[in-house]
């Protein structure tokens, strides 16, 4: 597989960021394909960004159950499972998302 094929996208969020300032160390958040191990994940950052990747850990998020109220009636929904794996960098390494071409 090639590494769009197995990193959906980066997550962005104010958690992550936050965790990522406050180690020394650099932490990312990624949602990936479910059925992708660490093995090929690992490979799919470092040739997709660079980068030397010191860990790697992995959760599968379930869907949650959610409803919304209608006029006609309690509608229920869930949200879609989705794996998430959480990336920290070698020493020195670094991932900019924001810099222009």
């Amino acid at each position: 597989m090639i590494p769009e094929e197995i990193i959906i996208k980066p997550l962005l969020t104010e958690k992550e960021t936050k965790k990522t300032e406050k180690s020394g160390n650099k932490q990312y958040a990624f949602v990936v394909v479910e059925s992708a191990n660490k093995i090929v994940i690992k490979e799919a950052i470092e040739r997709k960004y660079g980068v030397e990747v010191a860990s790697l850990r992995t959760v599968i998020e379930t869907g949650k159950v959610r409803r919304r109220m209608t006029k006609s009636g309690v509608i229920y929904g869930k949200t879609s499972r989705r794996k998430k794996a959480f990336v920290t960098l070698a020493q020195g390494k670094e991932i900019n998302f924001f810099e222009e071409s």
